[in-house]
């Protein structure tokens, strides 16, 4: 278990399309912070640079994933909520115990994330079940770095 505390924030903003219109829209970002105030403060500060004009923070709330498996993979661009159920067997009673956790995939598609979870749980002891994957709408992952921190897929 990783000690990050992630935070999905929204920003909503008027995005140029490849077109040249522009549309409203409300995209999600996930940082790594110790609170709500400090998870405002730092998605202003990742998306100021990518953003020309006005956003606005339009909702904050707390993810709560254990571990975030991240790739470089440039088909990766998307990322997977999976839920994995482990398995273990109380010792006195020899009855299994079903306990979820929630991890985040960057992957290219369904596929991949199931393949991407199998590599990133390889090292872990535990049984555990894929009890499901589903695609979010995270745009990008900020995870927190003592010097400048970037998000880990390419902005673009």
């Amino acid at each position: 278990m990783s000690m990050h505390t992630w935070f999905e924030c929204k920003i909503r903003y008027e995005k140029t399309l490849e077109n040249g219109m522009t549309k409203k829209v409300n995209e999600p970002y996930l940082v790594d912070a110790l609170s709500f105030t400090e998870a405002e403060a730092r998605i202003i500060e990742e998306m100021t640079p990518f953003i020309s004009g006005e956003f606005t923070v339009s909702d904050i709330k707390r993810a709560n994933y254990s571990e975030l498996f991240p790739s470089d993979e440039e088909a990766a661009d998307r990322w997977f909520k999976c839920k994995l159920l482990f398995i273990t067997l109380d010792e006195k009673s020899g009855a299994e115990k079903k306990t979820s956790t929630q991890v985040l995939v960057q992957a290219a598609d369904l596929r991949d994330a199931v393949k991407k979870l199998d590599e990133g749980m390889k090292g872990t002891m535990a049984d555990y079940q894929i009890a499901s994957v589903a695609e979010t709408a995270i745009m990008d992952v900020y995870p927190y770095k003592s010097d400048d921190a970037e998000g880990l897929s390419a902005q673009g």
